[in-house]
This record gives structure tokens, C-alpha cells and sequence, in this order.
């Protein structure tokens, strides 16, 4: 048998390999279907009959603390920008100064204040992403919907909230 022959017949026991394996094979899909995020109205309020944490509530969160987050950055950077616009500290007045001064120390304080704020609400965010938001850090319990429609960015129970500012007295007795 010549040599041509037996590579045509290779050549065509591959291709007739690579054909069948070329069909698709049916995937069997997963029973559990994504139904995508979840959608909740702009009047939405957390229920305490519904299922604590449940998505409806998670995403309620985090459309209010991310609502809250820019309110809090455009008003830290219209009282920046309104406090480099009002610069009395070359008046020639001393007390002008002063009061110049007092103002701007007490602007900054609260735009401080707003930044940590700010890094709370970020954390809360990352508790909704990760699962653990609305459960206290110290006893994993449930922070509730009332102290959390209060305080979105709380992270301990009352009573764990407590016992930190009790420790933290005491500490600062020292």
C-alpha cells in the first residue's frame, strides 16, 4: 500500500474525529433562576413583617446611604469652595480677623466631622456588599430596622452601642 493512501485515510479518520466532537452537547441548566436586582419604589419603607435583611431592605439601605453620601460630599465642597471665596484674614481689623478665624475653624471642624461620616457610610456600604449590614459587629444579633432607619450607619445594638461608649468613658478617664 503506498505511503499517500494511509496518511489520506488518517487524515480523514481525524476529520471524521473532529466532526463528531464538534456537535454540541446539551448543558443541563441550574434550577435556580437569577431574577436580577431587585427594584424597589422611591416610597419604599423597610416592613418588620418582611424577612430582616431580606434584598427589598438591603437595597433600601443602600439607595439611602448612597443618597446620603452625596448630599454630604456637595455640601463639604460648596463650603469649601463659599470658605476660600470669603477671606477676611487681611482685613486690617483684628477683630474681624478673629471672628474670621473663629468661623472658618468651626467650618472645618464640620466638613471633619462630614469626612468621617463620609468613611461610615463607605463601611456600611461594604456590610451590604458582604452580607453583614444590620447585624451588630460585637454579637452578630440584629442591629433592628428602627435603629437602623435612624442611624443607616450604625453598627452595633443599643446595648453593644452602650457598653463601647461606657468603655470608651472609662478609657478616656485614664
Amino acid at each position: 500500500m503506498p505511503k499517500t493512501s494511509k496518511v489520506k485515510k488518517k487524515v480523514a479518520k481525524t476529520k471524521s474525529k473532529t466532526a463528531t466532537k464538534a456537535k454540541p452537547k446539551t448543558v443541563s441548566k441550574p434550577k435556580e433562576i437569577n431574577k436580577g436586582p431587585v427594584k424597589i419604589s422611591k416610597t419604599y419603607i423597610p416592613k418588620e413583617t418582611e424577612k430582616y435583611m431580606c434584598e427589598k431592605h438591603k437595597v433600601f439601605f443602600r439607595m439611602k446611604l448612597q443618597e446620603w453620601k452625596k448630599d454630604l460630599v456637595r455640601a463639604n465642597n460648596e463650603a469649601l469652595y463659599n470658605g476660600s471665596m470669603d477671606d477676611n484674614s487681611i482685613s486690617a481689623d483684628i477683630v474681624d480677623q478673629a471672628s474670621s478665624y473663629t468661623d472658618k475653624n468651626v467650618e472645618m471642624k464640620a466638613i471633619n466631622r462630614q469626612i468621617k461620616l463620609i468613611s461610615e457610610i463607605d463601611k456600611a456600604l461594604a456590610r451590604i456588599r458582604e452580607d453583614t449590614y444590620g447585624y451588630c459587629l460585637d454579637t452578630a444579633e440584629p442591629i433592628g430596622l428602627k435603629r437602623l432607619m435612624a442611624r443607616p450607619v450604625a453598627k452595633y445594638t443599643i446595648a453593644a452601642q452602650e457598653k463601647h461608649e461606657k468603655d470608651e468613658k472609662v478609657h478616656a478617664d485614664d
